[in-house]
């Protein structure tokens, strides 16, 4: 397959699905609830780490964290007292959030945005800058709960970093389709990976952009390479393309 020819199928696919309409079934729809920025990221983040399990069931449960969060994420996040909140969405439970709590507002109280937090020295770039991100979630406390180190995914132990990827290309990545949110101006767009799930994997396998058959960073890595070749300014604009191809494969009846 050209170039072109994989340009043409993946700017159909983005065509197809970076729409407005793509939020109703979709996690992001959570931050899109908001509109206070600090809300946007918090309840963003949220979404983004539980986003594992199906969609619907990835939906409800963010719901019901931002009602625990009097649909005020931000100002409960500086305010919350000590009690601990009775949440659970499959191995996330209360001791994951209360921890992601008292980090969040540790960073809030010394900065404006949640955006500094992916920096290092003030730059971006995606392996060091995710590193860091968990790196600072585990440093913001005296006592941290090393459990919920699993759920903030680290690309030093090979993670593809499937959430953090996604978190990051709705508050980086702009356009007109007003899915993503272009919030954070101090990361590239350049610079983002893609969130890597088992539908836009199948989708870059099946397309000749991906070789490698682990989910891991260098999968990440290497379909990154490649969509930068179609367009190096914003390759994560492909993602709603290998996404939405990879759930058209899967609901599209067996040939008898």
């Amino acid at each position: 397959m050209t170039q072109q020819e994989l340009y043409d199928i993946l700017e159909g696919g983005v065509l197809r699905h970076n729409r407005w309409e793509f939020i109703a079934d979709d996690p992001i729809q959570i931050p899109h609830q908001f509109r206070l920025q600090q809300d946007i990221e918090i309840a963003g983040l949220f979404a983004a780490l539980l986003a594992w399990g199906s969609r619907v069931s990835i939906i409800r449960s963010a719901d019901r964290l931002m009602q625990l969060f009097d649909r005020e994420p931000y100002s409960f996040v500086m305010n919350a007292n000590d009690r601990e909140l009775n949440f659970v969405h499959r191995t996330f439970n209360s001791t994951d959030l209360n921890h992601l709590i008292g980090f969040l507002r540790f960073h809030y109280q010394r900065h404006k945005s949640l955006e500094t937090a992916f920096l290092v020295e003030g730059q971006f770039e995606a392996k060091s800058s995710l590193t860091a991100f968990h790196q600072r979630v585990y440093q913001s406390q005296i006592q941290p709960s090393f459990r919920t180190q699993k759920h903030i995914a680290n690309p030093q132990s090979g993670s593809a970093c499937k959430r953090l990827n996604m978190f990051l290309r709705w508050m980086v990545r702009r356009d007109d389709a007003g899915v993503d949110f272009g919030l954070w101006r101090n990361i590239s767009m350049a610079h983002l990976h893609i969130p890597l799930d088992v539908h836009v994997q199948r989708s870059a396998q099946q397309l000749g952009l991906l070789n490698r058959k682990q989910s891991d960073w260098k999968a990440c890595e290497e379909l990154t390479l490649q969509l930068k070749k179609l367009n190096p300014q914003d390759p994560v604009r492909y993602d709603y393309a290998l996404f939405g191809l990879g759930i058209e494969a899967k609901m599209r009846p067996k040939s008898q």
